[in-house]
């Protein structure tokens, strides 16, 4: 930690890779590490792109 409140600053990506865990990892049984390679940017364009999140 570099500085007072640095703690806060990881809650964003901490919460990001929870949620990718939750809804994608823990789904799938990939068996190499280009399959997971193809679920995880998968996942993350439905993220960024088709989601509907809270805040909109």
């Amino acid at each position: 930690m570099d500085g007072k409140g640095r703690n806060l600053d990881n809650i964003f990506f901490e919460r990001l890779w929870r949620t990718l865990k939750y809804e994608c990892v823990y789904l799938h049984a990939w068996e190499t590490g280009s399959q997971a390679r193809t679920g995880v940017r998968n996942w993350m364009e439905f993220y960024n792109h088709r989601r509907p999140h809270k805040a909109l």
